[in-house]
């Protein structure tokens, strides 16, 4: 299967959009938002959503502060699922073959959007010393311009030219490099719990380590029991070919039930600390005003 010209547009014109929706609204810029695009796009969302989710899971834990740079793992999914599709790869072999890489690499662009944006940043200054409104209103818009090239031209010429070198890649994975093929396909499945382990890096387990175990311990059972419920309501569902409900999502739901508990609770406790708080500060302000009063009769 050949990518079309439509498809390559479209995801061109997506991974051009999805780094200003992250910088601005943090919606739809995600890789599991990526990997549902792209899969849409070209006709396989069952694959979008196997490497954009384990994309997602991938950078859980990786962050940016201030000016700092980080993997562009949308562009990543983009490219991953596109390839992954037109030329039957293992998702998982797409993941580490592709994704990755190419998120890391475009953190180059990354830093050539920022450097770029000076050129507007400045325009902006003169406009303020001119009071010129409208002027800085169209270099501020003007600044989106770099963004959107840094990610859609690395895509377009990854999506144009570069199928020979991915097919010729995939050629040999499946061929005479087959033991690297199948140890990436094995490292692109456990590329999520890197993710994991980079996000519990800098979480304060130390301090909140019950939560931990016994999150931990809820979804192994969880999980354990609803299975067995999976099963008999599988069987059960068997007895009547006109019930085709999946009993697949009870688990999960049952561990955002907990989740959702724990939140509750945790948010109980910490408004009745915060309210405690605040009246105490009022006592002791209303007590430090009656020190400081003087009486009529003292005077």
């Amino acid at each position: 299967m050949e990518i079309m010209w439509w498809q390559i547009l479209l995801l061109t014109l997506y991974a051009g959009y999805q780094i200003l929706d992250d910088l601005q609204f943090n919606i739809f810029g995600h890789p599991v938002f990526a990997g549902i695009v792209s899969g849409l796009i070209m006709g396989d969302i069952k694959t979008g959503l196997i490497i954009g989710g384990g994309m997602q899971l991938t950078v859980l834990g990786v962050g940016t502060f201030g000016g700092a740079s980080r993997i562009d793992a949308n562009s990543g999914t983009v490219l991953a699922v596109a390839y992954s599709v037109a030329l039957g790869m293992n998702p998982q072999q797409a993941l580490a073959t592709l994704a990755v890489p190419v998120a890391s690499l475009m953190i180059q662009t990354d830093v050539l959007a920022r450097f770029t944006n000076t050129f507007f940043a400045h325009r902006i200054d003169a406009k303020i010393e001119q009071m010129d409104y409208k002027g800085i209103q169209r270099n501020y818009l003007y600044g989106a311009i770099p963004w959107a090239l840094s990610r859609a031209i690395p895509v377009f010429l990854g999506l144009f030219f570069g199928g020979g070198v991915v097919k010729n890649i995939v050629n040999y994975l499946n061929g005479d490099l087959k033991w690297l093929g199948d140890g990436l396909t094995v490292a692109g499945a456990v590329l999520p719990a890197v993710g994991f382990a980079i996000l519990l890096r800098y979480l304060p387990l130390k301090k909140h380590y019950p939560y931990f175990i016994l999150g931990f311990i809820i979804t192994a059972l969880m999980v354990t029991v609803f299975d067995g419920l999976s099963g008999i309501g599988t069987s059960v569902a068997h007895l009547d070919d006109k019930f085709t409900m999946s009993f697949s999502s009870l688990p999960m739901l049952a561990i955002a039930a907990i989740g959702f508990a724990l939140a509750s609770l945790e948010y109980k406790r910490t408004s009745t600390l915060t309210a405690m708080s605040s009246a105490s500060g009022k006592q002791d302000l209303n007590h430090a005003d009656d020190e400081g009063e003087i009486d009529d009769d003292e005077l």
